[in-house]
């Protein structure tokens, strides 16, 4: 599959090693490290956060997000590239300021964490192969199924929640989503459960091997995710990503990944 380069040539973006770029201004006492935003994320996870092509540089749109956000602060970004089952772990321990990996606000992470305001919205979606003899066209309809989904996201307790009310499915939990859709194209498992902005991106190539045969409500946002109690950092990311908002920017960004709008919804 072919994915999308997102440019931000212009904008300063630390290697995954770590190594600092100089900035002119700083922003106090925010950030972990002085002049630096570290942010964790889960660079597997296109079109929002993936390797370009070299495998080293992360790019995608929360790259792209990240790197603007770390610019409006007067700061250097730092990616830090961590599993999505200790990426909540990580930021409690200040292993990086901030998570910017499509973190869909819920109740539990709300009372667990700080968040900014939302920065685009989400929703489920069923993922076939093109072709395929699976008959289901809603997620209520995969029972017999393997249905692939990665652990310990949104998508896992969609169908944990499906699984509760009786639906009788072979769970097929994946550490990373790209694993998932590597499996359905080698015909190991039925369909994959996952983020349509995901999705979107897996079928948009002329020769992709799959389909959407179903889109829930979009009734999910992603957010900046923080450390309880680090208000100061999140407040100024709001601050900054309203300004994005605000410049058409964040419009900029959906246009150039998704060649749709799915941010505005997430500001009504």
């Amino acid at each position: 599959m072919t994915m999308r380069k997102l440019a931000f040539a212009a904008l300063c973006v630390l290697a995954l090693t770590g190594i600092s770029c100089a900035k002119t201004q700083g922003s106090g006492n925010l950030t972990l490290e002085p002049g630096v935003l570290t942010v964790g994320m889960e660079i597997g996870y296109p079109p929002m956060e993936y390797l370009d092509e070299d495998g080293k540089t992360p790019v995608g749109f929360d790259v792209t997000m990240a790197t603007a956000l770390a610019e409006k602060l007067g700061l250097g970004v730092k990616f830090v590239d961590t599993a999505w089952d200790g990426i909540f772990a990580g930021v409690n321990t200040n292993k990086y300021d901030c998570i910017i990996s499509s973190v869909t606000i819920t109740e539990e992470r709300l009372a667990a964490h700080n968040f900014t305001r939302p920065y685009i919205g989400n929703s489920q979606a069923l993922v076939l192969l093109k072709g395929s003899a699976v008959k289901a066209r809603s997620p209520e309809e995969l029972g017999g199924l393997d249905v692939a989904y990665q652990a310990e996201t949104t998508s896992d307790i969609f169908m944990a929640k499906l699984a509760e009310g009786g639906l009788k499915f072979t769970p097929r939990e994946y550490d990373k989503v790209i694993n998932c859709f590597d499996e359905l194209r080698l015909g190991r498992v039925d369909a994959i459960v996952c983020d349509i902005l995901v999705a979107v991106d897996y079928v948009a190539p002329e020769d992709t091997p799959f389909e959407i045969v179903w889109q829930g409500t979009a009734d999910e946002v992603f957010a900046v995710c923080l450390k309880k109690g680090n208000d100061a950092l999140t407040e100024a990311l709001d601050k900054a990503l309203d300004e994005l908002f605000a410049d058409g920017t964040m419009l900029k960004f959906s246009q150039d990944t998704f060649k749709k709008d799915l941010v505005s919804a997430a500001r009504p």
